[in-house]
């Protein structure tokens, strides 16, 4: 797991709820009710929104692999799929003309497809959609933003995953 400072933006919450599971423990943070009013997801009526927070994190965790150069984990349900029932809003501030994207749902949690979809269109136009990335590690994949010069960052860690991706390399050697 990462040691790293959050993404930007909107992306904490892409890199939060990727997060949200651990792959090498299987402890899941959907599975309890902070976990879930984290995200907004619903209480006993909202096994089906967990259900879909839960396929729309995998989703993502597929992009991120995808941004770092690493092959899907698993097969999932493409994230333009998810995200085409979310709708946004372009608002635009009379003060200075800046323009920005939001949930069509006003309210505070809108769903959070479309907080998620916000976030992507938020970080495409900031240049920073592909840098939010997955440990190549398979016992990782942890969500992590890549700060790194020149964008080619690995690992959640190079203190973690990263040392021992390059121990077991000189070890193979």
């Amino acid at each position: 797991m990462s040691e790293r400072t959050p993404a930007p933006g909107g992306l904490v919450l892409i890199q939060s709820l990727v997060n949200t599971l651990d792959i090498e423990t299987g402890a899941d943070a959907l599975d309890t009710a902070d976990g879930r009013a984290r995200f907004g997801l619903g209480g006993d009526e909202g096994e089906g929104e967990v259900e879909s927070a839960r396929e729309l994190r995998e989703s993502l965790r597929v992009v991120c692999l995808a941004h770092a150069g690493h092959p899907a984990h698993r097969e999932v349900r493409p994230l333009d799929e998810l995200l085409a029932s979310a709708p946004l809003v372009v608002t635009v501030a009379a003060a200075d003309g800046s323009a920005a994207f939001r949930p069509a749902d006003p309210a505070p949690l809108a769903p959070l497809a479309s907080r998620v979809a916000a976030a992507v269109a938020e970080s495409l136009t900031a240049g920073t959609w592909l840098r939010l990335k997955a440990c190549e590690a398979p016992d990782c994949h942890w969500a992590y933003y890549d700060r790194s010069p020149a964008g080619r960052g690995r690992w959640c860690s190079m203190s973690g995953c990263g040392a021992r991706a390059k121990m077991r390399r000189y070890r193979a050697k």
